[in-house]
């Protein structure tokens, strides 16, 4: 119908010509209370920013002589950090003499990420910042098989 007979019927029934769906063709209106409406896109969007849930970058810190038992420990604390969803930062920090070794470096992030290669994928590669060499693991998308769902 016309514009300016939905807005006489509105004022007829004393409600507000609301319009739903603008980017429809045609638009979209309804006869109701504009601030319930208003109340109601209001409630809708704060439930969904309630589910919402930003990735975190987690940092965990790393020393290029680390005993196979703590690389192990931090790697399962990264694990638990990339279930959640999150980022892990992972950083060797040089102290002195160990800055000219970077090679022991990269060997240690080598043997974290494949500690981790089931559940991670690497965003950044190994990059030297100053005393540090970091690297950023992203998780993975889990990709789930067709028995897999019929399971569930």
């Amino acid at each position: 119908m016309t514009a300016s007979e939905a807005l006489r019927i509105a004022r007829e029934r004393n409600t507000d010509l609301v319009e739903v769906a603008p980017t429809a063709v045609p638009p979209v209106c309804r006869l109701m209370d504009y601030g319930r409406f208003k109340y109601e896109t209001a409630k809708k969007e704060r439930e969904q920013r309630k589910h919402q849930r930003t990735a975190e970058l987690r940092e965990i810190r790393l020393r290029p002589k680390i005993d196979i038992h703590d690389l192990q420990f931090k790697a399962r604390q990264a694990h638990e950090f990339l279930s959640e969803g999150d980022k892990v930062k992972v950083s060797v920090l040089f102290r002195g003499r160990e800055m000219s070794h970077p090679e022991l470096a990269r060997d240690v992030l080598e043997r974290f990420t494949g500690n981790l290669k089931e559940v991670a994928s690497v965003e950044r590669p190994p990059l030297m910042e100053g005393r540090t060499m970091t690297l950023i693991l992203a998780p993975q998308q889990v990709r789930s098989t067709a028995k897999e769902q019929k399971e569930l």
